[in-house]
């Protein structure tokens, strides 16, 4: 690898950097071809990159990033997985790994914050963007819902209703 493209590597990760909300460091030591291809496919399905760069490089393209406390993971056969949404990509990692023993999680940064396995395995615990507004939106819907179903009940079955709510209060 000459001079430019070295330059060239640095400012590419470090645009990835500057872009991304999390940053998580994996050591892949061992992974064979096929292996690395399922990872980046499933590091695709949810949104997140996953770039192998040499850790000298990759210590030189976190300068002027929020991640410049990462330097110090990057050690042996290292690669970095970015992404806007936290929940996800560290799912992605954590099942993956669940499956591939030579994949190791090492650590990672969510803005300025530092994680650890521990954290990035409670990460992965927690329900994703779309599963919360899926939560959000039923938690909405289940009162009009409700209403409704009482709204269309006949006459009699409303009058019991209301009747019940009169004895209880």
């Amino acid at each position: 690898m000459n001079r430019a493209e070295k330059q060239a590597s640095i400012e590419s990760v470090n645009s990835t950097l500057k872009q991304a909300n999390i940053v998580l460091v994996v050591h892949n030591n061992g992974l064979t071809v096929a292996q690395m291809t399922v990872l980046r496919a499933k590091m695709r399905e949810v949104g997140a990159e996953f770039k192998i760069s040499k850790n000298r490089l990759a210590k030189l393209a976190t300068k002027d990033t929020q991640y410049e406390s990462l330097a110090e993971l990057l050690k042996g056969p290292t690669a970095i997985a970015t992404s806007a949404d936290p929940v996800s990509v560290a799912k992605g990692l954590v099942d993956f790994a669940k499956t591939n023993e030579k994949l190791v999680i090492v650590g990672g940064a969510y803005g300025a914050q530092i994680l650890d396995l521990k954290s990035v395995e409670a990460l992965a615990k927690l329900p994703s963007l779309d599963e919360l507004r899926a939560k959000i939106v039923g938690m909405l819907k289940t009162p009009a819902t409700r209403i409704a179903g009482v709204l269309q009940a006949p006459g009699g079955q409303v009058a019991r209703v209301i009747a019940a709510h009169a004895k209880q209060g």
